[in-house]
């Protein structure tokens, strides 16, 4: 030090010997003065730095004094001081024996000495110039510093806590090579801090701690993983960057990062999903420098694959960049310790867990490439987890993950288990059982008609097995059926033709358990594609090819059918899904029918099938009499499905099968597909069983009923002999004076018709009795309160003077000679004398 600087600050020091003693006095005023006089007299008079150097040695103590002042203006001004001094002095080193106790004593001590917030910022700031200006020469230190940074990293002041995060980045860097002695202290407070609030507290205490593990050992990795996750899922993307930038330099540059390659893959490639494009490129790029970095430290273990594998794999997916052969070897030397743990996280409570685990498995997958094959058992088991997840934004990035198993794994090696899990699904997967077949979908699309081709029969022999795609009946189960269906259809496409068989069944299966509209709706497009597979315009081109097999399919289990079979419900799909096609094999189908339809069989059964019938059957000549040779068979229909069951038995089970055995004798009558000769041949055992069928309980029976013997009388006219229409009139008759006013329009009806079918076998004279008696009945009703029935008794009386004008004409004046229906007789005799 040179004479006049040494002498200059003598002289500062004598002038400021008054201050000095002034910071000893009671009255804060002049402690508040003192201290503004002596920073006037030196900081701010621009005195050399050597003179400043020699003048801070003699104030410290001093200024160290005034930091527990009572007054917060004395500590303020002291702090700044000292701030100043160590800025402008050239060894400010030679201060540290008293100023870091001084700090450490007010910062680090378990209570807050310093109560001002701002003036703990100001001494920590002071702190972070001293890490700047000192350097290496604060490593004697480390402990204090340390107590320091413990206590402010959880300062209530968020502004001196991102201070302190700050300095402890640069102490760690500064004193690196002791650093790691005290690190591990660090790591509590900073976890504690890192939920904080405020985002830019988060971001520096993300970065704190990327300095405190960069340089400390390396063994408190662990305790900060599950934090830095959280922090993946931060709603600010500054903290979601900061977390993506410290993971990325970790694996680039932390000494121990081979031991934790499997821990922090899974945190940096989190982030190639994020929603903000700027943080995804930071991942890409950070990602690409960490497998060049691998690749080139491993360049010998590499060589043989550098030399070769620079080729895509076939289906590689399109419009995706082939990461790097570092960055592939790096996931698939670390997948079998990163599934378990991606296993886990796939079931996780929180939606946001979950969606990133579906994410992060895809790029996996995308990274291991055929290596997957290796995996294979836990990669479907996430899978299967994810694909059942509630919520879409998990199973969307699942499904392409499912279709990237098709891309990679050979068809032998996955089909080998997914058919496997798809036929246990019921039992192995109860809560979701449709996930095997949703996976299964996905890796069919994902895969190659070459590659399929071979095992097109296992996959739809699988399909269409009854524990595949009998045993559920959830939307969404037979939803995925058809997707895997679909999905055959599209990638193979005219293979499929070898194995339609099998996927009509299965297509008939999914549309005989359908109870939405849209499930059929996608059955008919599924339907519409097998056709363009088998070369065919229509669907019934198809049936057509199968129908011989599809019966006999079905035939098979026939015997044991009941009301709730779903057979049952397959041959009412089938039948009317064929439509034409149906008549052509007429053999191989009544045959099927005469046997369920049998008085033993299941009465439901009986019932469902009748009804099935009497729909074809009001269409014969679009269904059963399509090629019209029904009529071959029809002797045997009526005689040994029909009739049998018009038999009256006990009990209204027996009551509803004579209805609609009833309706289906109707629909043959009215649907255009039997002729008079072979009714006629069968009347007889016909006419009986309708005429009992007016005595049912039964409404609707009683009315049917009634609609049959006038569909019979208009068929037969005029064939019926005489005897056998006397039978049918009075019973009909009875009818008219049914509870139900339906029922008594339809016999009046029937009525007309039996008088319309009198034919010339029939003596309207000597017979004359009957027609006598019918016309006094009817003209009885021409006083009923009901205007309908009023009418269609007068319709059938006008019916009635063509049969025998004379005797109607004596019944008439003899009914208006008692003045009873004066309007209506009139109207009759008038029409009885013009038919005469």
């Amino acid at each position: 030090m040179a004479k006049g600087d040494e002498r200059a600050a003598e002289e500062v020091l004598k002038s400021l010997a008054r201050q000095l003693n002034c910071l000893n006095e009671d009255n804060k005023s002049t402690r508040k003065r003192a201290l503004e006089t002596i920073k006037k007299e030196t900081i701010d008079k621009g005195l050399s730095s050597v003179v400043l150097q020699e003048i801070f040695a003699s104030l410290l103590k001093s200024l160290l004094k005034c930091l527990s002042d009572p007054m917060e203006r004395c500590r303020e001004i002291a702090i700044h001081m000292i701030g100043d001094f160590i800025r402008c002095v050239p060894q400010p080193e030679d201060s540290l024996p008293y100023l870091m106790p001084a700090l450490s004593q007010r910062l680090g001590g378990k209570e807050i000495v310093e109560p001002a917030e701002e003036l703990r910022l100001s001494m920590l700031e002071v702190i972070s110039l001293t890490v700047e200006v000192c350097g290496s020469r604060l490593a004697p230190y480390l402990d204090d510093m340390v107590k320091i940074l413990q206590r402010t990293i959880v300062d209530p002041f968020p502004d001196a806590r991102r201070e302190s995060c700050k300095c402890t980045i640069n102490f760690a860097k500064t004193v690196s090579e002791h650093f790691h002695m005290q690190a591990e202290n660090l790591i509590k407070p900073l976890m504690q801090t890192i939920t904080h609030q405020h985002s830019r507290v988060r971001v520096a205490v993300i970065e704190a701690t990327g300095a405190v593990i960069q340089y400390g050992t390396g063994k408190n990795v662990d305790d900060v993983l599950s934090h830095f996750a959280q922090r993946l899922f931060d709603d600010s993307p500054q903290v979601r960057k900061a977390v993506t930038l410290v993971v990325g330099d970790w694996l680039l540059n932390l000494r121990d990062r081979y031991s934790y390659f499997h821990k922090l893959i899974p945190l940096l490639l989190s982030s190639y999903h994020d929603e903000i494009p700027e943080i995804r490129q930071i991942t890409a790029d950070l990602w690409r420098q960490v497998g060049a970095q691998w690749e080139k430290e491993n360049e010998d273990d590499l060589k043989d694959k550098m030399d070769f594998l620079l080729t895509s794999p076939p289906l590689y997916p399109s419009g995706v960049e082939r990461p790097g052969l570092g960055c592939r070897e790096l996931v698939v030397r670390n997948l079998s310790r990163l599934m378990p743990a991606v296993g886990r996280d796939a079931g996780d409570w929180l939606v946001g867990t979950r969606v990133k685990t579906a994410q992060l498995l895809g790029l996996l997958m995308l990274h291991a490439e055929d290596h997957c094959t290796q995996h294979l058992q836990p990669l479907l088991s996430t899978l299967y987890r994810a694909c059942s997840d509630p919520e879409r934004d998990v199973v969307k990035p699942a499904l392409e993950s499912a279709r990237l198993l098709g891309t990679f794994v050979g068809a032998e090696a996955l089909l080998k288990l997914q058919l496997a899990h798809v036929e246990s699904a019921l039992s192995s997967y109860p809560s979701a059982p449709w996930t095997p077949l949703t996976v299964l979908a996905a890796a069919l699309r994902g895969s190659s008609a070459p590659a399929l081709r071979p095992h097109l029969p296992h996959i739809t022999n699988t399909l269409a097995l009854p524990e595949v795609c009998q045993e559920a009946t959830q939307v969404v189960y037979l939803e995925q059926v058809l997707e895997c269906v679909d999905a055959l259809l599209a990638v193979c496409a005219g293979d499929c033709s070898a194995v339609s068989l099998q996927l009509l069944k299965v297509l008939i299966t999914v549309e005989s358990l359908a109870t939405e509209q849209e499930i059929r709706d996608r059955v008919e497009v599924c339907m519409q594609s097998l056709c363009e597979a088998e070369g065919v315009g229509v669907a019934c081109e198809a049936y057509r090819r199968h129908m011989p097999a599809l019966l006999e399919w079905l035939s098979v289990s026939q015997h044991s059918w009941t009301g709730y079979s779903l057979q049952r419900t397959q041959l009412e799909v089938l039948a009317t899904r064929a439509g034409p096609v149906i008549g052509e094999f007429l053999p191989l189908l009544l045959p099927l029918l005469q046997s369920c339809l049998q008085p033993s069989r299941d009465p439901e059964m009986r019932l469902h099938l009748f009804t099935m019938l009497s729909k074809m059957l009001l269409n014969a000549t679009h269904t059963l009499d399509s090629q019209g040779r029904f009529h071959e068979h029809v002797d045997v229909f009526v005689c040994e499905c029909v009739l049998p069951n018009l038999v009256w038995q006990a009990g209204r089970t027996a009551a509803a099968i004579r209805t609609s055995a009833l309706s289906c004798m109707l629909a043959l009558l009215t649907g255009g597909a039997i002729t008079k000769q072979q009714l006629l041949s069968f009347e007889d055992r016909l006419t009986p069983l309708l005429v009992s069928a007016l005595e049912e309980d039964s409404q609707m029976c009683r009315v049917l009923a009634c609609q049959s013997i006038s569909t019979l009388l208009k068929l037969t006219r005029p064939h019926l002999q005489p005897d056998t229409l006397n039978k049918i009139y009075p019973e009909v008759l009875k009818r008219v004076d049914d509870s139900s006013e339906e029922v008594r329009v339809a016999a009046l009806k029937t009525l007309g018709v039996w008088l319309s079918s009198l034919g010339e076998d029939y003596n309207s004279h000597g017979y004359q009795p009957h027609l006598e008696f019918l016309f006094q009945q009817l003209l009885l009703y021409l006083d009923d309160t009901d205007p309908k029935v009023q009418e269609n008794t007068f319709e059938v009386l006008k019916t009635g003077s063509a049969v025998h004008p004379t005797l109607l004409q004596k019944e008439v004046e003899a009914v208006r000679d008692k003045q009873r229906c004066p309007v209506y007789c009139d109207k009759l005799l008038q029409h009885t004398q013009s038919v005469n």
